[in-house]
């Protein structure tokens, strides 16, 4: 079987989820969602929106054959994205909210809060370093002290926060004994 392309991708997860404006978990959007999973089944996003429409759509409170398809797919969701945060929060919430079981979900939870304050991190260090590369001092201050205030440990940004307020205090913005930003 051949891979679908980037853009056949693409395509067809757009128009799955075209198919299910205004009535999401529609016949049609789970069906072109099952068919978008089995050509590609390493498709992350597919997967939890298959799960996400299958959990709306189809299962009664008693239909357990569709709470473990459900359960399969934000699993297959959460190993084929490395463990992304959104896969494990989703799986997470299914556990939580489905399955009532609050030990399996909490570490999920945990382990998906943490994944994301990771990417937030390193995009704040990322838009910190172009905000003072670009001389944009004010955007840097405002999202200096928020990085502060989330990630005081945080080496990598208080480089980039102590970077700001020099510069901040060289341009005026901030008195020389400030230790803010």
């Amino acid at each position: 079987m051949a891979h679908l392309t980037p853009e056949e991708l693409m395509t067809r997860f757009q128009v799955a989820r075209e198919s299910g404006k205004g009535t999401r978990g529609s016949p049609l959007q789970i069906q072109l969602d099952r068919e978008l999973a089995e050509a590609c089944p390493a498709f992350a996003p597919n997967l939890l929106r298959l799960a996400r429409s299958l959990l709306l759509g189809e299962p009664g409170p008693e239909d357990g054959h569709a709470f473990a398809e459900i359960q399969r797919l934000l699993e297959q969701a959460v190993q084929v994205s490395d463990r992304s945060a959104p896969a494990l929060v989703e799986l997470a919430y299914f556990h939580d909210s489905v399955r009532n079981d609050f030990k399996t979900a909490r570490p999920l939870y945990e382990e998906g809060a943490a994944s994301a304050l990771a990417v937030l991190e390193d995009a704040w260090a990322g838009l910190l370093t172009s905000f003072i590369l670009e001389r944009q001092l004010s955007e840097a201050l405002a999202l200096a002290r928020q990085a502060r205030r989330m990630f005081p440990e945080s080496a990598r940004l208080m480089h980039r926060v102590h970077e700001t307020r020099e510069l901040a205090i060289a341009a005026g913005l901030l008195p020389p004994e400030s230790t803010e930003p």
